[in-house]
C-alpha cells in the first residue's frame, strides 16, 4: 500500500515537474519571440517607412533573431524580389496596345532603370554574404553605393512620366509599382546603413 502511495506521489511530482517545465519553455519561447520582434521594431524606426518595414519583416522574426546582418540581408532579398516583379510588370505594360509614343518611350527608359536596379541589388546580396577579400568597411561602402544607385534609378524611372502626355492608367500603374519598390529599397538602404554602423 505504502509502495503504491509513493509510486503515485512520484508520478504526480513528475507530471507537475514536466508541466512546469513545459510552461517555462513556452514562456521562454514567447519572451525570445518578443525580443526578436522588438529588435525589428527598433530597427525599422531608423527607416523612412517604419510601419511598412515592421509589417514586412515582423513575420520573419524567428529567422532574423536580433541580427542586423540577417535583417539587412533579408531586406535586400525582398527588395530584389519586388524589383524583379516590377520589371516583369513594366515589360507586360510595354506590350500593351494603344500606348502613346511618349508613354512607350517612358516605359522603355523605366525598364532600363529597373533592370539596372535588379543588377545593383543582386550585387549587394552577393557582397553582404561575402566573408573573404575586402574589408567589412569596403564591402559595406560598395553595398551602400549600389543600393543608393538602385534608389536613384527608381526615382529616375518616374521622370519620364512627369509630362501631361503620359497622364492616365499607364502612369498610375507604373507609379504604384515603382512606389512599392522605392519604399523597400529605401528601407533596405537604411537597414544596410544600420548594419554598417555596428562595426564602425
Amino acid at each position: 500500500m505504502a509502495t503504491s502511495y509513493f509510486s503515485m506521489a512520484a508520478i504526480l511530482i513528475l507530471i507537475l515537474f514536466t508541466t512546469h517545465l513545459n510552461y517555462c519553455l513556452a514562456a521562454r519561447k514567447i519572451l525570445i519571440s518578443e525580443i526578436y520582434t522588438e529588435f525589428i521594431k527598433t530597427s525599422c524606426g531608423a527607416t523612412s517607412y517604419p510601419d511598412l518595414c515592421f509589417t514586412t519583416f515582423s513575420s520573419y522574426a524567428s529567422e532574423i533573431h536580433a541580427s542586423p546582418k540577417i535583417l539587412a540581408s533579408k531586406s535586400l532579398s525582398l527588395t530584389l524580389n519586388a524589383t524583379r516583379s516590377a520589371s516583369k510588370i513594366l515589360k507586360e505594360l510595354s506590350k500593351g496596345q494603344g500606348l502613346k509614343p511618349r508613354e512607350a518611350a517612358a516605359l522603355k527608359d523605366c525598364m532600363e532603370e529597373i533592370s539596372d536596379s535588379v543588377d545593383e541589388v543582386k550585387m549587394s546580396i552577393g557582397e553582404i554574404d561575402e566573408t573573404q577579400g575586402k574589408s567589412f568597411a569596403l564591402r559595406m561602402s560598395d553595398i551602400q553605393t549600389w543600393v543608393s544607385a538602385a534608389l536613384t534609378n527608381e526615382d529616375t524611372c518616374m521622370d519620364g512620366f512627369s509630362e501631361s502626355a503620359t497622364d492616365g492608367d499607364v502612369k498610375a500603374t507604373v507609379g504604384s509599382v515603382i512606389e512599392k519598390v522605392e519604399s523597400l529599397t529605401s528601407i533596405a538602404l537604411a537597414l544596410v546603413n544600420r548594419y554598417a554602423g555596428t562595426k564602425s
